[in-house]
């Protein structure tokens, strides 16, 4: 029933009930099966009809407060005491949400745009599949290919013998240097550069830096979402290669011969250096650094700012600090930390008992 319903109206302008959430999200109902929302929320501010999610512990709170209809709530969250609203239990309630919000974009987008606005420039060599978009101004090379399905939004440069797969969406003012190889149903935001220069320079004699040649160039994988202006380096020989499902934030950095496994994350301002390689299914927050030639596990989890200075052999570790050491350790040692300017003080004051004492 809610799988017809959500293929043939807005959830926004319908109402679903609990009991057709839970059987399509395959969940559990706590509370009145017959309840009925109309629209997502934001747990803070739901309201009667609202249907919201908590996945994450800190926000058990708000269950109290909310004055949403029916909260989808992960299965390993006690909600105590009992609350107003309907609760349908899932495995995984962001993953749930992620779902209806997904179907709901899904629903309420305008068609996506095909055909080819003017002005711009197609190589008379460039080959474009059916149902492409190439927005005004764009700049498609020689011997480039563009796949089909593939949105290429306005002032978007695809280089020389690239490749871009199907059902991409380059957003506007991507740059695509030459012979990059981008994936099938990838996502590149605003203002990313992939294929730049790595930053090789060898330096001489006199002080000054002779530029090494980067030949090589940039593979991204299937199903591959880059942020809005990140740039990731053509490799000086090989291929820089992002591998498939990799998600990176807005505003990172990837240098020359970088490799990135399958099904990493990366936050916000992180900065690779050249020829690190780093595992799969690694989670890496904000602003963290990695050296150069460096090799991290899989599975590995990184807290942000932190500093990797060294190899991590190990898989699942989690991992704090500059240079980082592993997360439990850093909290132990901070703890110490906070309490270094009493312990100077206690040492000192100890340090001229003992000199009088001598006297």
């Amino acid at each position: 029933m809610l799988a017809k319903l959500l293929g043939n109206a807005y959830l926004c302008r319908m109402k679903i009930t609990a009991r057709e959430l839970a059987a399509w999200l395959h969940g559990t109902i706590e509370g009145d099966a017959d309840i009925s929302i109309d629209r997502l929320s934001k747990i803070e501010e739901a309201t009667a009809g609202g249907l919201s999610f908590i996945a994450n512990a800190k926000y058990l709170p708000y269950a109290q407060t909310t004055g949403a209809s029916i909260l989808i709530v992960s299965a390993q969250l006690s909600i105590d005491p009992p609350v107003a609203a309907t609760i349908v239990r899932v495995a995984d309630a962001q993953t749930a949400f992620a779902i209806l919000l997904d179907r709901y974009a899904q629903l309420t987008a305008p068609p996506p745009p095909i055909g080819i606005e003017q002005p711009c420039y197609i190589s008379p060599t460039a080959s474009i599949e059916k149902d492409v978009y190439i927005g005004a101004f764009a700049y498609i090379g020689h011997n480039a290919h563009i796949g089909a399905g593939t949105r290429i939004y306005p002032h978007t440069y695809i280089g020389n013998h690239t490749r871009v797969g199907e059902q991409c969406i380059v957003y506007a003012g991507v740059k695509l240097y030459d012979q990059c190889i981008l994936g099938n149903r990838c996502i590149v935001h605003a203002g990313t550069v992939i294929g730049s220069d790595g930053f090789g320079f060898a330096p001489q004699p006199d002080g000054s830096y002779q530029k090494i040649p980067q030949t090589g160039n940039v593979v991204v994988e299937d199903d591959v979402e880059i942020g809005a202006n990140t740039t990731i380096d053509r490799a000086t020989l090989g291929s820089t290669l992002i591998k498939r499902g990799v998600k990176l934030d807005n505003l990172i950095q990837v240098a020359h011969n970088v490799q990135i496994g399958e099904y990493t994350v990366i936050a916000a301002q992180t900065g690779i250096a050249g020829s690190t390689r780093i595992g799969a299914r690694c989670m890496i927050g904000g602003q963290v650094g990695f050296a150069g030639h460096l090799n991290i596990a899989d599975d590995t989890k990184i807290q942000a700012q932190s500093g990797i200075a060294q190899n991590v052999t190990e898989t699942n570790q989690a991992l704090m600090g500059s240079p980082a050491i592993a997360y439990r350790n850093y909290q132990r040692s901070f703890i110490i930390f906070k309490q270094l300017p009493e312990l100077a003080t206690q040492l000192r004051q100890l340090s001229r008992k003992i000199e009088e004492k001598d006297k």
